[in-house]
Parts: C-alpha cells; structure tokens; sequence
C-alpha cells in the first residue's frame, strides 16, 4: 500500500473513531433532551452539572445558564431538591459551594440543595448520583453540547435521566463552539467507560 494511501486509511480510520461515540451519545439520550423548564417532567432531584469557577468565587459563564435552568425549575415546582455537582481543589476553589451561592441568590432554599464535592467529571458526577444519593431518576441541567453525553452516561449506570438545556449559543458563543469541539472528544472515553465500566 502506497503513502497515500496509508494516509487516507488512517484518516478514515479516526474519523470513525471519533464518530462512532458521538453517535452512541446521541442516541442513547434520544427524545430525552428538553429546550425549556416548563417542558420538563416533575422529579424529585435535578442535578445540575459544574462548569467552572471564577477566581473571585463566581460561577463562569456556562455554569451560570445551568443555574439558572435549575432555579427556574424549582420555581415552576418541576423538582424540589438541587444536586449541584462539581469538583473542589486546594486554594479555596469550590463548584458546589460557589452553585450553592448563586442558587440562593436566585431565590432557591437554601434547604433545598445538596453539594456533591466527588463530581469531579461528568462519569463521576452520574456514579455517585447513583452509588452516594441512591437515586435511579433524575433531571439532568447542562448545556444542549453537554447533555447528550452526560443522559448516555446516567443511563449506562442505570439512571432513568432527562436533560434540560441551557441553550449558551447566544450569551457565550465561543464557549459554545469550544463545548461542542470538546465533546467530540470527550466522548471517546466516555462510551468505553460506558461499556466497561
């Protein structure tokens, strides 16, 4: 085989590669992806997924607009716990602490949410919803780029899971752009762990 030809067999080669996860992500979260709170069924707990901490101590952009889907779920009484999941590291840095904040700021009890510290990527996050709240039914708050994999990922491990989106093509475009680019990747190793734990 020629150099060539070489080449074009290995590029097809990771294309598929690359394909094949994205399309197990979106089909295993088909029909379960909401664009808006008021469409979304009543279920006792939500999670919502962590996005980044500013380092004042608020929430970036893109976690902000999940937050935000979240309160508006409370309010509309579609859930009434808020499992806010996210990772924490030395220096004060602290996702569930920084949503907990902003949740009350946005008028949500601050009785009605619970901080998982473990969710440290978007696997962990489904585990220990499962193994740590024992929970086998959620919602799921992320970005539309963000939420194929993460109601596949709920799903591999047993959890009955439907995504609400916060659409972000509008008040973050580039963070937008980058989730999607991110996914493609983020969803190899996410199927094989899917698959094999």
């Amino acid at each position: 085989m020629t150099r060539r030809r070489w080449i074009v067999v290995a590029a097809a080669a990771a294309v598929v590669a690359l394909a094949v996860p994205s399309i197990w992500a979106y089909t295993a979260s088909a029909g379960r992806i909401l664009s808006s709170p008021a469409d979304a069924p009543s279920t006792d707990v939500t999670m919502v997924m962590g996005a980044g901490v500013r380092a004042d101590g608020r929430p970036s952009r893109l976690l902000a607009g999940r937050l935000d889907v979240a309160a508006a779920l409370y309010h509309l009484g579609r859930t009434r716990t808020l499992l806010v999941s996210g990772g924490t590291a030395p220096g004060g840095y602290d996702e569930p602490a920084a949503m907990r904040r902003y949740l009350v700021g946005a008028g949500v009890p601050d009785e009605a949410i619970v901080e998982d510290p473990g969710g440290v990527d978007s696997w962990s996050s489904c585990v220990r919803a499962r193994d740590e709240f024992g929970l086998s039914q959620l919602l799921v708050v992320s970005q539309r780029f963000h939420l194929p994999r993460t109601v596949a990922l709920c799903r591999s491990v047993g959890i009955d899971a439907v995504g609400v989106a916060h659409d972000s093509k509008d008040s973050n475009p580039p963070g937008t752009r980058q989730g999607y680019l991110r996914e493609v990747a983020a969803s190899v190793p996410a199927m094989v762990r899917a698959l094999f734990g």
